[in-house]
């Protein structure tokens, strides 16, 4: 017989293809009653399919006693409690490295779009407005100094780029990692204080939270910049609009934000600001990879093989 997963949120056809191939799929986002779908066969649920943005609420995996492996599309997994995984001998698998370079584009992206300012030279163009006038100067990336904040995987793809582009590199974390070529900031409000640019790609937990606070903003000060393609609860999102607003913060560009998908309505009109709808792994040939990781995760673990990316 085939095993029983929980689809917690809609996939691309691919995924759902395969999951219908391989088990007796329960979808729990599509379920009328979701409560009844989980007293009916939450006992016969073996694995769970999430992504690192539902994760699995602690209800859900209450109703299911049988639960051996969690399976999230996504490198994020801040929405599953691992603890009570470790402690109920669940597996966790996670997609990382396949986003690594779209992350780092989105990231790259976002600093170009800001300094350059991209959008509102198009609108410049579009409105005819270029008829009457050139559009003036703008900034440049190249000799201005970045500070990143969380140098893993995806740090380290930005860090490289931003080499290339010709920018002086530092980075703050838990601890400095040696044979790195960049300069290590054991405090955030100093880094911040020192660079022109400050770059977020580090995983939301509690040890996270509000990292990025108003002392940190007030650093990077009237002249600086902020980018986020990590968590939004990295981010103290109240201070960071009120500086944006104020000039206190030099500008900002943003994939992702505290209460996705609702964004703070002052920042929508804001021209010292680059808005964008969490979309840093969004491309074809990535999230196919990333799905693909979540596929074989499964089946490694119920054909009894290790998990590809375990988490735990």
């Amino acid at each position: 017989m085939k095993p029983e997963i929980l689809q917690i949120c809609p996939m691309s056809p691919r995924i759902e293809a395969a999951f219908d191939a391989a088990y007796v799929v329960h979808r729990y986002w599509d379920a009328p009653d979701r409560a009844g779908l989980l007293a009916a066969h939450g006992p016969a649920i073996r694995g769970v399919a999430t992504d690192g943005h539902y994760g699995i609420a602690p209800e859900i995996m209450a109703a299911l006693p049988a639960l051996e492996i969690v399976a999230s599309y996504g490198v994020g997994y801040d929405a599953i409690d691992i603890a009570a995984c470790k402690a109920r001998g669940v597996h966790v698998s996670n997609t990382p490295d396949v986003l690594n370079d779209a992350v780092a584009e989105m990231a790259i992206g976002l600093m170009h779009a800001l300094v350059r300012r991209i959008p509102q030279a198009d609108a410049f163009v579009r409105e005819g407005k270029w008829l009457d006038g050139t559009f003036g100067l703008t900034g440049e990336l190249t000799g201005a100094h970045v500070g990143i904040l969380g140098l893993g995987r995806i740090g380290k793809e930005i860090a490289r780029r931003l080499q290339v582009s010709k920018m002086r590199v530092s980075y703050h974390g838990r601890h400095e990692q040696a044979f790195e070529p960049y300069v290590y900031y054991p405090d955030l409000v100093a880094m911040a204080r020192d660079v022109d640019w400050l770059v977020a790609i580090a995983p939301g937990n509690a040890a996270t939270r509000g990292i990025v606070s108003r002392e940190v903003l007030t650093a990077l000060g009237p002249r600086g910049n902020f980018v986020n393609v990590g968590r939004g609860s990295l981010v103290d999102e109240p201070a960071m609009v009120e500086l944006l607003v104020s000039g206190g913060l030099g500008g900002a560009g943003l994939d992702v934000f505290a209460d996705e998908p609702r964004v703070p309505e002052a920042l929508l009109g804001l021209p010292n600001v680059v808005l964008s709808p969490h979309q840093g792994s969004a491309t074809e040939k990535t999230r196919t990879a990333m799905g693909d990781l979540v596929v074989q995760n499964l089946a490694a673990h119920f054909a009894g093989d290790p998990l590809l990316t375990p988490v735990v």
